[in-house]
């Protein structure tokens, strides 16, 4: 199987995910093969996903447990700032955030990384200096930021693929360790699963370079667009088949985003994937997720479902722009027994 994007064609036999999805589709990539095989997939029973969600939601931890709780949430978290009016010196700040989220306490721990816009990748990786480190797949430990970028006509995703791949070569080239592309909605709702599936490849290519440290790739669904969790969990099916290091539930700028039902879903497909292949792929909630407990919650939903492995930056994350504020003022009232007000953590 070929892709063509309009400047020669990429082979997908290389791609990660792609070349297993032959054999798992038992014939070629087409919409029929494609629809085959997720529309064979079980639905799912909304009723019991809701009440599987909920339940894990009112698990309460200790004391000691919370506060090693808040620091993993901590490193589990891609500060983000994804605004029109994003400027070099935002960025900059944002990065000094990310590095001393409080700068009172030197050993509260740093975020995973930083999510910007293509064109400031290097104003990013500029303000970080020494603590720019890609995460390995394998490692996805240590004490470095990584930088990501969103990218393919992001939020909407409505472009031409040579388009979409410009723009994921351009934050590749400007040093991004991450990207963060978004699926045409439009095709997978009608049923165009070939198109979608071949532009998750024709992307991850594009995440590579010539060092070898290719840029990881995490798919956005976009859940609230997709409307049912059937849709959800044949998109989380797709994106892994076609080789993404992660699945990303949302873009943040629809009014639907992350909700832990969802999050649970796609928990499941990246473990029955694990039991399947033996590969683990990430998963992130993005959108909607401003406090701790909220983002306990989720971490709780993580080691019941997938299991604790998952619980490193790189097989899970949150997208956050205001969730490190309430964090940095839980942690302080666990150190000192009472509330500080918001003006004890710098403003996003």
């Amino acid at each position: 199987m070929t892709i063509d994007t309009g400047a020669g064609p990429r082979s997908a036999a290389t791609t990660r995910g792609a070349a297993r999805a032959l054999d798992l589709l038992d014939g070629p990539v087409t919409d029929t093969t494609l629809r085959r095989y997720l529309e064979g997939i079980p639905g799912v029973d909304a009723v019991g996903l809701d009440q599987r969600a909920a339940g894990l939601g009112t698990r309460s931890i200790k004391t000691t447990s919370k506060a090693m709780a808040l620091d993993r949430i901590i490193e589990l978290i891609d500060l983000t700032t994804l605004e029109g009016a994003d400027t070099p010196g935002k960025v900059r700040s944002l990065v000094a955030k990310g590095i001393t989220p409080d700068p009172s306490d030197p050993t509260c721990p740093r975020v995973a990384a930083v999510c910007v816009y293509g064109d400031l990748v290097p104003v990013a990786i500029d303000a970080l200096g020494a603590l720019h480190a890609p995460r390995s797949r394998e490692a996805g430990t240590g004490p470095g930021i990584s930088v990501a970028a969103v990218a393919t006509a992001f939020p909407s995703g409505r472009a031409s693929l040579r388009v979409k791949l410009a723009d994921v070569e351009d934050a590749v080239a400007g040093g991004a360790d991450e990207i963060d592309m978004v699926i045409d909605r439009g095709a997978f709702l009608a049923g165009r699963y070939s198109q979608v599936f071949e532009e998750i490849v024709a992307v991850k290519e594009a995440c590579r370079r010539p060092d070898g440290e290719d840029a990881h790739l995490k798919v956005i669904l976009e859940v609230g667009e997709l409307v049912t969790y059937d849709n959800v969990r044949r998109a989380s099916w797709l994106a892994v088949l076609a080789g993404a290091d992660f699945i990303k539930t949302s873009t943040g700028k629809v009014t639907s985003n992350a909700t832990l039902p969802v999050t649970l879903l796609m928990l499941e497909v990246v473990r029955d994937w694990h039991r399947l292949t033996g590969e683990k792929v990430g998963v992130k909630p993005a959108g909607g997720i401003r406090t701790s407990k909220d983002a306990i919650k989720y971490l709780v939903t993580v080691a019941e479902t997938a299991g604790e492995d998952w619980l490193q930056p790189h097989l899970f994350r949150f997208g956050a722009s205001s969730l490190l504020n309430d964090v940095l003022l839980q942690r302080q009232k666990t150190k000192s027994g009472h509330y500080s007000g918001a003006d004890y953590v710098t403003i996003d």
